[in-house]
């Protein structure tokens, strides 16, 4: 039975061009640097991003937690959102693998206060952590954050002499909303993490782009964490496919979603947040206590969702197409009727 997977867009399957790119890729030994299409990706990336290099991770989690432990010393502090992917999904890896402290700031719709953010940043003395590094994601549970905020962001930053990393789990998708090369998103972090994994299509792996210097540091910590591959090519071949193409059809994920934002409009007792529908997400709620059993229903019918926890998220991707839109909705029709 083929099910139309709503979860997330991490649940897509390998492209055949993909398939294909894994039979004939060129590898080595990566933990020598020796695989030439690793090495190849790692560049391109970071070309893109308009860093200087890059080191290829096996998770977003690994790339985040890696930044931080490259960054920071024991005792360090990192400041981020209260609802950041580091803090809210990543297993409480932070204070296990870099010895930091973090400091999670409260934001209104995932943009802090910069007067606040400023008094934040802390001096290390004898009582409290010094601030290491800022860390900001984009985009951010469906919304992207303005060029203009980033630059602030990084400029308050940069006078205290503190290092920005910038998650950019679907980074490419920011770029798509904001209409603008992914480098000029890129350019307010000095390191960004870049999935490939999330709406790009490839299987496995996120590129974790900086100087060389950090770079070549990462390496090292990188083979401390477990990190250390042998012959990636084979991953690393579909992820070349995944920026290089897959990146420039997201517009259709972000305009299926809008195609399903107006279906779910006519639907009673649905309301949908409006300040999350940047890119491919939809998020809402439903004034219906039936809410709680609708993933169970849903999957009867050929959909798999993730059971209500507060609200509902919908997630686009190259594998659902607009007749599979309609199908959800009509669902939703019916169960609720």
């Amino acid at each position: 039975m083929r099910y139309i997977d709503l979860r997330s867009d991490t649940v897509t399957k390998l492209t055949q061009e993909m398939r294909e790119a894994m039979l004939t890729a060129q590898v080595g030994d990566d933990v020598f640097s020796d695989d030439p299409t690793a090495n190849e990706l790692e560049q391109l990336v970071a070309n893109m991003m308009g860093k200087e290099a890059g080191v290829f991770c096996p998770s977003g989690t690994f790339s985040n937690e890696l930044a931080l432990y490259t960054h920071c010393n024991q005792g360090d502090e990192v400041i981020l959102d209260q609802e950041a992917h580091i803090v809210v999904h990543e297993s409480g890896a932070s204070p296990v693998i870099s010895g930091v402290q973090l400091f999670t700031l409260e934001s209104n719709q995932n943009r802090w206060d910069l007067e606040k953010l400023e008094r934040t940043i802390k001096k290390r003395n004898l009582s409290q952590a010094g601030t290491k590094l800022i860390s900001l994601e984009n985009p951010f549970n469906g919304r992207v954050l303005p060029l203009d905020y980033l630059e602030k962001v990084y400029n308050i930053a940069k006078k205290h002499d503190v290092a920005v990393h910038l998650d950019g789990a679907r980074i490419f998708n920011a770029a798509t909303a904001l209409n603008v090369d992914v480098k000029e998103i890129a350019k307010y972090g000095d390191t960004v993490s870049v999935c490939l994994s999330k709406a790009l299509g490839a299987p496995v792996g996120t590129i974790l782009v900086g100087s060389k210097e950090f770079i070549q540091e990462a390496r090292m910590k990188r083979k401390q964490m477990g990190g250390g591959m042998r012959q990636i090519g084979i991953l690393a071949a579909c992820g070349k496919i995944a920026v290089n193409k897959m990146s420039k059809r997201l517009y259709i994920d972000h305009e299926n979603a809008k195609f399903m934002e107006e279906l779910f409009d006519e639907i009673p007792n649905i309301k949908i947040d409006k300040t999350q529908r940047d890119i491919n997400m939809i998020f809402f709620d439903i004034d219906d206590d039936r809410k709680y059993d609708l993933h169970k229903y849903m999957l009867e019918n050929g959909v798999k969702i993730i059971e209500y926890e507060g609200v509902f998220r919908f997630v686009t991707h190259y594998d659902v197409d607009r007749s599979d839109i309609k199908k959800v909705a009509d669902l939703l029709k019916k169960f609720f009727s």
